[in-house]
């Protein structure tokens, strides 16, 4: 978008759009379970989504539009822990395509349309596979591995993404 000086000798300024946000969440932990799909939080994952929220909230850094999460009950419940300890009025919004042996590429295509800021919580190895192949452009060999409630935050810079923060589990206590 340009805009045009109202008369000779005065500057325009561009106004460039903010630039697109993702952050990257892998669920925090989760009980044992039998059946994979519906393994909640534990308390221990519930506590590193507490102090998780405490380093994010005192930082003002992660500001989503949206939140997508996979299907299963341990990365939804992580995305409302995060929305409620945050105060974030972003919608929940349950996606395919991110189930732990999923392909990559059809998220990636999804995140190259976007004109929004997007959470997206989800599972390993999907996850690194995915952070990877936007940074990299090649999902194998995984360049990230994301633990159990890490965070990778990255922003659009042209066909590509680059990393701008990330918080490992371990910095959490």
């Amino acid at each position: 978008m340009k805009n045009k000086a109202t008369s000779p000798g005065k500057k325009t300024t561009r106004v460039e759009p903010a630039p697109t946000r993702l952050w990257l969440i892998r669920h925090a932990h989760a009980v044992e379970a039998a059946q994979d799909t519906v393994r909640p939080l534990s308390k221990r994952g519930r506590r590193q989504i507490r102090s998780l929220a405490r380093l994010l909230g005192a930082s003002d850094a992660l500001r989503p539009d949206q939140i997508w999460h996979s299907p299963l009950v341990r990365s939804r419940q992580t995305a409302e822990l995060l929305v409620r300890r945050l105060g974030l009025d972003a919608p929940l919004i349950s996606m395919a395509g991110l189930m732990p042996d999923d392909a990559p590429p059809a998220i990636a295509r999804r995140l190259k349309a976007l004109r929004c800021n997007v959470a997206v919580v989800g599972h390993e190895p999907h996850l690194s596979a995915l952070a990877s192949l936007l940074v990299a452009g090649a999902a194998e060999p995984a360049i990230f591995i994301l633990k159990k409630c890490a965070v990778l935050a990255l922003e659009r810079a042209g066909a590509h993404w680059v990393v701008r923060w990330q918080v490992s589990p371990e910095v959490l206590g």
